[in-house]
């Protein structure tokens, strides 16, 4: 429901800021400073991503925990469509996407979200393990005896 709700609310909000910003500055300087944040978003992307990219290859050398590179890429690509569409509603998002600060923050907040919905999930299993299962877990051996077979192939008559 709430992304239903994303999808109505966006544009309604980018109609209004066009309509309210076009009445206030005029037509052609409106496009101008849509056209304008889309190329400066553009540069400003382009820039960060390199140094991201450079953070994820770095982890992944050092064979540290990737999590924190990687979403920041996942938010800076987010930027970069949101910068390219245009909109002042949507620019004013990406641009915060490109702060390092915001990204920080934001990211510290879906970890949290994330840890906090996975102690439930494995709460929930775990009683449920606990509640049906009464005997002790271990594993399953199975013994036995081979011999190698060999066969001899098979001619074309038979």
């Amino acid at each position: 429901m709430w992304l239903f709700f994303i999808f109505v609310a966006i544009p309604i909000i980018e109609i209004a800021l066009f309509v309210q910003i076009g009445g206030w500055l005029g037509l052609f300087p409106t496009l101008l400073i849509v056209i304008i944040t889309a190329a400066l978003g553009t540069y400003l992307l382009r820039s960060q991503a390199i140094a991201t990219f450079g953070n994820i290859r770095q982890s992944f050398e050092t064979l540290q925990n990737p999590a924190e590179p990687l979403a920041e890429g996942a938010m800076l690509l987010f930027a970069g469509a949101l910068l390219l569409t245009p909109g002042f509603f949507t620019d004013l998002i990406g641009f915060l996407l490109l702060t390092p600060w915001f990204r920080g923050h934001l990211f510290q907040y879906l970890k949290n979200q994330f840890q906090m919905q996975n102690k439930k999930f494995r709460g929930n299993t775990q009683e449920s393990q606990n509640r049906y299962s009464k005997r002790e877990r271990r594993p399953v051996i199975i013994e036995g005896e081979y011999h190698e077979e060999t066969r001899k192939p098979r001619s074309k008559d038979e």
